[in-house]
């Protein structure tokens, strides 16, 4: 599998992120053509570029010649440049906004970024003959947030361009996942935030969440959505006590029970009840059978979000969302920023 990444120019999006920055550090030492690593963020970038020198330093060299570049995927010019100068043939896209509650709050920003941003690199990605590999999310299953909606927008523009999309649950140890706030509120002394008592998640590591994309890479089939073999979900209050035992044994933390933000979900799943999972192959995932709207179809939807967002149109933008995603379930705080915002105060 490694063997045949090896033959191609990578291009990484989100490369400072948690999972970007593990999986191009993962890719260092490989022989490939060339590595290209694009970033938003410039501390992100920064760190990423520190980070491979120590690898460096500590006597793991890389083979692979490693291009950083500050920008963002929504730079269609920029996009353009990096496909012609550097003939990628595999993308790996992992920019995009995670954070649920703070998207619930800029539906705007979401959809700028997680939509119309992947439009346009899958846009310009198929013009150079490349294969996108979109990093999605269990969140975008019969979404409860704008995050969700908008990443279950971004499936379909890259399965509609024949891409490959893994749907991840939440990963262990990323920046400011679930378990590395415990880990900060066990070394203040607690006490440990919960949202519900209630509430699951499917968990894996950084390292099987990279290990899964280069697995994603070599699918042949394309167009195909992809949701990793994982045993079951977990509470999240039993994660909260486990790293409590772990970190202090000798001290009690106390948990407290926030409630659940907007946005949230008691429960995550890997595929929705209208969609089909195949039996689990060798590669650790499960294909998913999903509807799609014809290309007609997402192309006019796509337009119609485009001139809401255009014209900052909350209402007009989340019509649109749903219309493209309809088992989308806004939230309260979301229907209640649309009833105060309006075109022009919506910024």
């Amino acid at each position: 599998m490694l063997d045949a990444l090896a033959r191609h120019p990578i291009l990484i999006t989100g490369a400072g992120g948690s999972i970007g920055s593990a999986l191009a550090l993962r890719l260092r030492t490989l022989e490939l053509p060339k590595l290209v690593l694009l970033e938003a963020s410039e501390s992100n970038l920064y760190a990423l570029e520190r980070d491979w020198a120590a690898a460096r330093a500590t006597g793991s060299p890389a083979a692979t010649p490693m291009t950083p570049i500050l920008g963002s995927v929504a730079d269609a010019a920029l996009m353009d440049e990096i496909f012609s100068r550097h003939a990628p043939r595999i993308v790996f896209h992992a920019a995009a906004f995670k954070h649920v509650p703070l998207m619930e709050c800029q539906p705007l920003a979401a959809i700028a970024n997680n939509i119309f941003a992947t439009e346009t690199l899958t846009r310009i990605a198929a013009v150079h003959g490349a294969r996108v590999v979109l990093l999605s999310t269990d969140k975008a299953v019969a979404p409860a947030s704008v995050m969700g909606a908008t990443k279950r927008v971004a499936e379909q523009i890259v399965l509609a361009s024949g891409g490959i999309v893994p749907r991840l649950g939440n990963v262990l140890s990323s920046r400011d996942s679930v378990a590395e706030v415990f880990a900060r509120q066990i070394a203040e002394g607690g006490p440990l935030t919960v949202t519900d008592p209630a509430a699951r998640r499917y968990f894996l590591t950084l390292d099987e969440a990279v290990d899964l994309l280069l697995n994603a890479a070599e699918v042949p089939t394309p167009g195909t959505l992809l949701a990793p073999v994982l045993p079951a979900s977990h509470f999240i209050v039993d994660l909260a006590r486990f790293m409590a035992c772990e970190l202090r044994p000798d001290r009690e933390i106390a948990i407290g029970f926030t409630g659940k933000r907007p946005g949230d979900k008691e429960t995550e799943q890997l595929w929705s009840t209208t969609e089909e999972p195949s039996p689990p192959g060798l590669d650790g995932f499960v294909r998913v059978k999903t509807a799609l709207p014809t290309p007609a179809q997402l192309a006019t939807g796509l337009e119609s979000l485009r001139r809401a967002l255009a014209a900052r149109d909350l209402a007009g933008a989340l019509g649109d969302l749903h219309a493209l995603v309809p088992d989308y379930s806004p939230s309260q705080a979301v229907l209640a920023l649309v009833r105060k915002c309006s075109p022009q105060a919506c910024l």
